[in-house]
């Protein structure tokens, strides 16, 4: 099993599709094998699927996702739970011992404004969007 996190100074990053890292976890038996971080090298939101699908990625947790990249994952099949914040670490921890707490209707939706902007909807409750969970 490998699983992806969306990465930022050791945090899950609240935004899929801006991502500029991921934390890049080899499980076996049950446990954290090897972790590593990887670059997306400027790859965003649709390239993002086909890059984690490439590193044998079988399991992304992540802040706010979009529709379109939550299908390309599906496509695939990346199984996903968005909604998460809080340590990368943590998350990966509590994702292998059933506790994660996720959000299954998170989604993000950007109107043309920036990251903060308003119509920003990613789940992230650090900027004041719905959906967050933390574990």
């Amino acid at each position: 099993m490998k699983i992806a996190v969306t990465y930022e100074d050791g945090n899950v990053f609240p935004h899929f599709g801006r991502t500029q890292q991921f934390k890049v976890y080899e499980i076996a038996g049950g446990k954290v094998a090897q972790a590593q971080v990887m670059d997306t090298n400027g790859k965003g939101h649709g390239a993002l699927a086909g890059l984690l699908s490439g590193w044998d990625v079988d399991t992304l947790i992540c802040g706010g996702i979009g529709a379109g990249a939550q299908s390309a994952l599906m496509e695939a099949g990346i199984q996903f739970y968005g909604g998460v914040a809080g340590n990368a670490d943590e998350a990966v921890e509590a994702l292998l011992a059933g506790t994660l707490s996720y959000s299954p209707e998170v989604h993000c939706d950007h109107t043309g404004h920036d990251h903060h902007g308003e119509g920003h909807q990613c789940g992230d409750d650090r900027h004041g969007c719905p959906g967050s969970e933390r574990f």
